[in-house]
């Protein structure tokens, strides 16, 4: 990272897929990941879905002595460490359309989130765009903490995504949080990285897995 690098401890603007622009210090870089402080929250950034780094010169230096670095910073790392810890998470890169709640398991290539909102969800590793976990006095809408489980989902879990897709086969599903028609439907079934979903008025839908941003269901 040796363009980065040099960064570290200055203000910063990171705008990633999606369009969306984050400002704050960079207070950590890791194999796969940055790290920034806004003076409220840590946010860890996927170096994938970084599209352009420049320096805030509107910024100012906030302190950011309480981060805790983990030696061999990585996402992989940062969600494992995280495991039922409340948390806001993004998939999409619209800064309007986060999830809160808690990650649950972490898989070869997807992790589990519980939302109070949307339940159990299934999110592609590698489409996740940003993490920030909460604040020790924190709780999603205010809930009560004894009102959460660590582990809310009976359902056995498989190591990879497409797999994991065939044991909900004969269920509805939503897709990317629901915000299309077209990503509700019945899994009729899985081949390659294609599934086939039954819409609401019974159309076939293929959909490729490798573009799928999360996957809940009830």
């Amino acid at each position: 990272m040796e363009l980065i690098d040099p960064l570290i401890q200055q203000p910063l603007e990171v705008n990633i897929t999606g369009n969306s622009r984050h400002h704050g210090i960079l207070v950590d870089i890791g194999t796969d990941v940055i790290v920034l402080y806004n003076g409220d929250d840590y946010l860890y950034i996927p170096i994938k879905h970084i599209k352009k780094i420049k320096k805030d010169e509107r910024g100012k230096t906030v302190d950011n002595d309480k981060y805790l670095a983990l030696e061999h910073l990585s996402l992989r790392k940062i969600l494992m460490k995280s495991r039922g810890v409340f948390a806001e998470i993004n998939v999409n890169g619209n800064e309007n359309e986060t999830v809160h709640g808690y990650v649950t398991n972490i898989l070869n290539d997807y992790c589990v989130f519980y939302s109070p909102v949307y339940k159990t969800l299934y999110i592609p590793l590698h489409q996740l765009k940003w993490f920030i976990p909460y604040k020790n006095h924190q709780s999603p809408y205010t809930l009560e903490r004894g009102m959460f489980s660590i582990f809310p989902s009976n359902l056995t879990l498989a190591r990879t995504l497409d797999i994991q897709l065939e044991k909900l086969k004969g269920q509805i599903i939503v897709l990317d949080l629901g915000l299309s028609t077209d990503k509700i439907g019945l899994l009729k079934g899985i081949s390659g990285n294609l599934i086939e979903l039954a819409t609401a008025r019974g159309d076939s839908l293929l959909t490729n897995i490798q573009h799928i941003k999360s996957v809940h269901f009830q």
